[in-house]
């Protein structure tokens, strides 16, 4: 693999969740910069750095097969992990080497991108960028040192395939926290279509979308928020959060499952439970919210925040959000309503006797106070030390429906100029909404921290029109996607390289 990446780099197929050929090298001219390749000797330092004497191997096994899934009296075929979604739960405590052997037995190429972990570069799981992508029968051994404890998700990094049921937690324990909780409750949310009559590649396609944004958008013409699938314009809008997707879901899902039958937390009154909420949705966000309970948010992304209590919260694809509540006496509905959209995904909490919740059912604490994270506060802990930035990037998002396409800086992957970098900045970054959509930014390899005091986080919600300024100290060498976690913007060209220089 070619140690540069750049525009004169023409990476086939590996925009957004990301493509799976490898890079085709073209020669570079006096004015490319030289970066820091996946492999060298930085990225191999800062792996060491992180290794703790005496620390643990965890070891798993992941094979992404055709897999046949009863989301609750809805059968789909599909590509999963497992036969049930989300994929396995894996588990270890910060300081941890995890070891993960994938297995394809997939009819095309795939990869596994350790989402929100700070981890070696050529382990980051990017095809094309960070290693050869897993081919069809082939096999790939993924190895690095969890560093910060947390809530976090895997998932590929290969075309629109996270669309499918191909994800799953991972949970880094903190070894010094003992928790303040009975019982914990692992909640991953997500938007259905695959095994429906439709692909998300017939999806990608219905969009117009062209892998990449290689050749431009064309195809059938929508309106910004225009739904794929059957909605209407203004399903697609949301007051928090503007223009609200771009895809109509028959199902939305809790750990799996269909409203109308949904997965049921059994604990006991007054217990302090702690749900762990992670959206691994493709185009949606969700409004999560308790019946009858109000939600203490302790952390965001993995980083705990000042605690903050409400009786709502929007989560972002690919933003997790830990919040505690001590449960009352009786049967409650879970609710992750599809912010903007027609549905919504339910769960329920058991302590007693009553009645379970209609699919239907909608808690009035869903119309009261909620907040996104981007309004949290970073713990004392984990801010960062106040320090002006080395270097500032701005990166404007861009684009539309018509044609189907969306950019950062006017431009889609393969073509951007890389966010330059060297190790030991501190690195700003200002991300600034030109288009009807929000868009949920994620950076690979860094948590970053809200101006002002706000959370540390690795994926942050953009609205329309505004802006959202972050910071990060450059302490993990290697090259690194910064990209719209909505995975048809991201692969149809809403991401960029951060990269650094040797």
């Amino acid at each position: 693999m070619s140690p540069l990446l750049t525009r004169r780099h023409l990476i086939a197929g590996a925009a957004g969740l990301a493509g799976t050929a490898g890079v085709v090298a073209v020669a570079a001219d006096r004015n490319t910069p030289k970066l820091v390749n996946p492999r060298a000797e930085a990225v191999r330092r800062t792996e060491l750095a992180r290794r703790r004497p005496g620390a643990a191997t965890v070891r798993a096994t992941l094979t992404p097969r055709p897999v046949t899934l009863d989301l609750g009296g809805v059968t789909v075929d599909t590509w999963g992990y497992a036969e049930a979604a989300p994929g396995p739960l894996i588990r270890a405590k910060a300081g941890d080497l995890l070891r993960v052997d994938v297995v394809n037995d997939l009819p095309a190429d795939t990869s596994v991108h350790w989402h929100g972990i700070a981890l070696r570069n050529d382990m980051d799981g990017v095809p094309g960028v960070t290693q050869d992508p897993i081919g069809a029968g082939g096999r790939f051994t993924y190895e690095f040192t969890l560093p910060n404890s947390g809530t976090y998700f895997y998932h590929p990094h290969s075309g629109v395939q996270l669309d499918r049921a191909l994800y799953g937690v991972l949970i880094v324990d903190d070894p010094n926290d003992a928790g303040r909780y009975d019982q914990e409750w692992i909640v991953v949310l997500d938007d259905w279509v695959d095994g429906t009559g439709r692909t998300p590649d017939d999806v990608l396609a219905a969009l117009g979308g062209n892998v990449g944004g290689m050749h431009g958008g064309h195809g059938m013409n929508h309106g910004a928020g225009m739904p794929i699938g059957g909605g209407e314009l203004e399903s697609m809008m949301s007051p928090l959060l503007g223009g609200a997707g771009d895809v109509d879901y028959p199902h939305y899902l809790i750990n799996g499952r269909v409203p109308a039958a949904p997965v049921t937390l059994t604990a006991r009154p007054r217990q302090r439970v702690r749900l762990r909420l992670v959206n691994a949705a493709s185009d949606t966000a969700f409004r999560v919210a308790l019946g009858g309970h109000r939600l203490t948010v302790t952390h965001t992304d993995g980083f705990p925040v000042v605690p903050d209590v409400t009786d709502a919260l929007v989560v972002g694809m690919g933003e997790r959000v830990d919040v505690e509540v001590v449960v009352a006496d009786g049967v409650f509905p879970l609710v992750a309503v599809a912010e903007g959209k027609t549905g919504q995904a339910l769960a329920v909490v058991r302590t007693g006797d009553g009645r379970p919740p209609s699919a239907q059912v909608r808690p009035a604490e869903l119309d009261r106070r909620v907040i996104l994270a981007n309004r949290l506060r970073a713990a004392g802990s984990v801010r960062l030390p106040q320090r002006a930035p080395d270097r500032t990037h701005e990166l404007v998002l861009g684009g539309g429906m018509m044609p189907y396409r969306w950019t950062i800086n006017g431009k889609t992957f393969t073509n951007a100029e890389p966010l330059l970098a060297r190790e030991g900045e501190r690195v700003r970054l200002r991300m600034v909404n030109q288009t009807m959509m929000f868009h949920p930014m994620h950076v690979h390899g860094h948590t970053f921290a809200l101006r002002d005091g706000g959370p540390r986080k690795d994926t942050v919600i953009v609205t329309p029109h505004q802006s959202v300024t972050v910071d990060l100290d450059a302490d993990n060498p290697g090259q690194w996607m910064t990209h719209c976690h909505n995975i048809y913007h991201a692969e149809t060209g809403m991401m960029i390289n951060l990269a650094y220089q040797p």
